[in-house]
């Protein structure tokens, strides 16, 4: 009985230990990258990630862009939202297949990097990364800006959370953008990386 006490014990404090770790500051190191071959100089550079590592967090990107990027009905709306020549038909970006012709997405313009795990060989997140209309960059849910789309800094683990899948759902009007106070302007964290 004595011996089944100690475990119990030891349970708890893991437990108790595990829920004050996560009530420290949730933030990682991200790195912001432009296209591919950015991250793949940057790897063979410094060591700290490998190329097949930035081929893995790109193509997370990728698939998260055609998922959850978001999609409006007129090109118009989409580069109110993103800038002029940001966008593109959700067909263009998604293969002819899938997309419509009549849907808008903003163009892919970069990914983010984050090690969840915090040291060389953590576990990556990563986000693809628009254009807002201001020249900024920001993620897939508009909850975050920053100010380049490559450079380093500590980010909030939060921004590296999966959005909500827009594909198939109906896209953005003008004013159901405006009703969301603008695709970047969300009441999210805003976040600079600098290079």
């Amino acid at each position: 009985m004595r011996h089944r006490s100690r475990t119990v014990a030891l349970s708890i404090l893991g437990a108790a230990a595990f829920a004050l770790a996560g009530c420290k500051d949730d933030s990682v190191e991200a790195e912001a990258f432009p296209d591919l071959q950015s991250c793949k100089a940057e790897a063979s550079r410094s060591g700290l990630m490998s190329a097949a590592e930035c081929d893995a967090a790109f193509a997370d990107a990728q698939a998260l862009h055609v998922e959850s990027a978001p999609r409006y009905d007129s090109l118009a709306v989409c580069e109110e939202q993103h800038g002029a020549g940001a966008c593109g038909s959700e067909e263009q970006q998604v293969g002819n297949q899938q997309g419509s012709g009549s849907i808008f997405m903003p163009l892919l313009a970069g990914y983010l990097i984050g090690n969840m795990l915090g040291g060389r060989g953590g576990m990556a997140a990563s986000q693809p990364l628009y254009r807002t209309p201001d020249g900024k960059f920001t993620n897939a849910t508009g909850s975050s800006t920053l100010s380049s789309n490559s450079g380093k800094g500590k980010m909030s683990s939060g921004l590296f959370a999966r959005p909500a899948a827009t594909v198939g759902k109906p896209p953005m009007t003008r004013a159901t953008a405006a009703s969301r106070g603008g695709f970047g302007s969300s009441a999210g964290s805003r976040s600079s990386v600098g290079g």
